[in-house]
């Protein structure tokens, strides 16, 4: 497969759950390039899955420092950039009557400031006509209970993306965003006690009108096309990929 041959890809949060479903995808794919996330461990045995054509690269994205020397690293190595996928990020369990200022700043730190930087700080490195992917959730669409901040924090992601494309429509870099919904990733471990994950799985699943949660995979797929010259007329867009659940759930 080849919609992404010698496309120099850098995805945030590449080293586990949807920031890897589509770091395999896009090696599948034929791309070449870096994972990014903050855990050595995880960072070595999925680059060791990735294969050759991967790089994994430590570095914290709410630190700026880190992300100038993530895409100087990534040039250097493999020349100019074709892909950013901004995924990293964390979901916020609280309400506005427990969120305290300093969860706050650390909840919008990540999925937000980390989001608008990490695009900021790849412009130079780019090349024109190159592939933004954000990814939001359907939480920005959701009304979920205590996943307040989380959901504004997506909510403005999904905006970055029209006003990315806006920004660079000089440079024909293209700002897509995918908004995943409930997804099969270690998430579940942070949320919930190990013996009850199976059953919080199978619940999630009875309520999508799909009939299962999603997979990594599933965004993957997604964020390869959002990467590929398929998708060359597509800007200033976002794609639900939640398995139904922001207009079709009751």
């Amino acid at each position: 497969m080849s919609k992404l041959k010698n496309k120099v890809a850098v995805i945030t949060g590449g080293n586990s759950g949807i920031g890897f479903g589509i770091a395999q995808e896009f090696k599948n794919e034929g791309a070449k390039g870096v994972i990014v996330g903050r855990n050595q461990k995880t960072l070595d045995s999925s680059v060791a899955l990735l294969g050759d054509n991967f790089i994994a690269i430590n570095a914290d994205v709410t630190n700026l420092d880190d992300l100038e020397m993530v895409f100087k690293e990534t040039s250097e190595k493999f020349g100019k950039i074709d892909v950013i996928v901004a995924n990293a990020g964390a979901g916020t369990v609280g309400t506005v009557a427990t969120i305290s200022e300093a969860e706050y700043d650390k909840t919008m730190d990540l999925n937000l400031k980390a989001v608008y930087f990490t695009v900021n700080k790849a412009l130079p490195y780019m090349n024109d006509g190159g592939s933004i992917v954000l990814i939001g959730s359907n939480a920005a669409h959701r009304a979920y209970p205590n996943f307040t901040l989380y959901g504004a924090a997506k909510a403005a992601v999904i905006f970055f993306a029209k006003a990315f494309s806006s920004d660079l429509l000089g440079r024909k870099i293209r700002a897509n965003v995918i908004t995943p919904g409930t997804t099969d990733t270690p998430a579940f471990e942070k949320f919930v006690p190990l013996e009850q994950i199976e059953a919080i799985k199978k619940h999630f699943a009875s309520e999508m009108p799909i009939g299962r949660i999603g997979q990594p995979s599933d965004i993957g797929k997604t964020a390869v096309f959002l990467a590929s010259n398929e998708s060359s007329f597509i800007l200033g867009a976002e794609i639900l990929v939640d398995g139904g659940m922001s207009y079709l759930a009751r």
